[in-house]
């Protein structure tokens, strides 16, 4: 994610690998009740414990004249318990009917919490299906920080954006980023409107004054990441040099003041597999709408969305993402400055490759411009000591976790250095990730005790003596 007063800070200084189990509820081996939440410190109510899901299809028509959604979603999962009972995390719409295993299923609703009460237990390692048809007015939902997400208007259409608990806004999930699942989206809409989503694109379907169209995903994909976008988009397509399909989706106000950096994406992603190793997913591409008061970018998988007109750092930014983020993804909401720290640094790292100031200069710019007196320092950003959700994407997660990596780079050596980078992403590759993972490679590949230095960049409420 990129946040535009990040931008304007960054500038100014210029579990384990696998399939994902979302929890075993609560009282696992005793209770038939999947838990209505995972217990992160940050959102106790993300996801929901007792199975994992395998599969989201999403089907809808929306309505743009009544700003209504009416739509199923199909859930193919495994359960990780006996189960009775398990909620899925939906926020809002008036739900007509919740099948398991085709069979009609008592339901109930408690905040984001719809519980399904079964007819007949699950046992254990079962594969099941869930069928929830929904209608309604897509709220968005409200972040600890003041910023919206979910699904969002934009001058001429819509946006839909996940991080951290937006999803559950436009479809039935289990809405943590350890629950990792594939997704197909078919989506009906006026004919003068184009829908784009993760992954690769299906032939389109004109049914009169309506279109149908359809993507897929075919790689794990944590479901904050998911995306759909509706809009009278101008769509262009390109390779990287490696065939990768680049496939974007730009809206025609925004398109002169895009173009020099959605020209760049074949280029960029050319060279961040020279940083982190093979590109990890199907396309790439970017999606980018016109919805400035929204105020972000967001990584959504295979295919970023800008608010408004990307630059060439806001670009690579959520291009790194793939990597670090998208296919290498948190554990828990507290290990952002995994996400952020990185795509941060790959900032510098891509400023010197394209012929500006070095990573050193960058470092030196913003470890420089902050005195030791000055409140930046205060906050910590390790996943035990972040202080609460509001600041989950302060400049400090951002900007300290750059300096992070920077400052590693000098202790360990280039050598070292990047070979940590593309150890974590491919060794890593579509699973979930912790800091004392990412500590233990560190230390592996560097053959240095780490945990001082990491303790000081991350956990520390002070400046870091060089």
């Amino acid at each position: 994610m990129w946040r535009r007063a990040t931008q304007i800070a960054v500038i100014m200084t210029t579990l384990t690998v696998g399939a994902s189990v979302a929890g075993d509820g609560a009282g696992a081996g005793s209770s038939t009740v999947g838990s209505s939440g995972l217990g992160d410190r940050f959102f106790p109510l993300g996801g929901n414990g007792g199975y994992d899901v395998l599969d989201y299809d999403v089907s809808g028509r929306w309505e743009p004249a009544r700003s209504n959604l009416v739509a199923t979603t199909h859930i193919k999962a495994v359960a990780t318990q006996d189960l009775t009972q398990f909620d899925l995390d939906l926020r809002g719409f008036d739900v007509q009917s919740v099948e398991v295993n085709d069979r009609p299923v008592r339901f109930s609703r408690s905040g984001q919490e719809l519980t399904l009460k079964l007819n007949k237990a699950l046992r254990n390692r079962d594969r099941f299906t869930v069928d929830v048809a929904y209608r309604g007015q897509p709220q968005p939902v409200i972040d600890p920080d003041g910023s919206s997400e979910g699904w969002l208007p934009t001058s001429d259409g819509i946006t839909a954006l996940g991080e951290p608990q937006g999803s559950p806004g436009w479809f039935p999930s289990n809405d943590y980023p350890t629950d990792k699942a594939t997704f197909s989206v078919e989506m009906t809409v006026p004919k003068n409107l184009t829908v784009v989503s993760n992954g690769l694109p299906g032939r389109s379907q004109r049914n009169g004054p309506l279109t149908t169209y359809t993507w897929t995903e075919n790689k794990p994909m944590a479901t904050y990441l998911a995306t759909l976008a509706i809009g009278p988009f101008t769509m262009s397509t390109a390779r990287t040099s490696a065939g990768i399909p680049v496939i974007n989706a730009i809206d025609p106000a925004l398109a002169a003041d895009s173009a020099a950096a959605v020209a760049r994406i074949p280029e960029m992603v050319d060279w961040l597999t020279t940083v982190y190793g093979p590109y990890p997913f199907d396309s790439v591409g970017a999606i980018v709408v016109d919805a400035p008061d929204v105020g972000y970018a967001l990584e959504t998988q295979e295919r970023p969305t800008f608010t408004w007109a990307p630059d060439d750092l806001t670009m690579v930014h959520e291009l790194a993402h793939q990597w670090v983020g998208d296919s290498v993804s948190i554990s828990s909401w507290p290990e952002m400055w995994l996400n952020e720290g990185f795509a941060g640094y790959t900032e510098w790292m891509w400023t010197e490759h394209d012929g500006g100031q070095t990573a050193q200069q960058s470092f030196d710019d913003a470890y420089g411009s902050l005195p030791a007196d000055d409140a930046f320092w205060t906050q910590p950003i390790g996943p035990g000591t972040l202080p609460d959700a509001s600041v989950l994407f302060s400049n400090q997660v951002y900007l300290r976790g750059a300096m992070t990596l920077h400052a590693l780079r000098n202790l360990v050596g280039d050598d070292a250095f990047f070979r940590i980078l593309r150890t974590w992403t491919t060794s890593n590759r579509y699973g979930n990730v912790s800091t004392a993972q990412f500590v233990s490679l560190a230390e592996r590949i560097s053959h240095r005790s780490l945990d001082d230095f990491f303790s000081t960049w991350l956990d520390t409420p002070a400046k870091p003596a060089l």
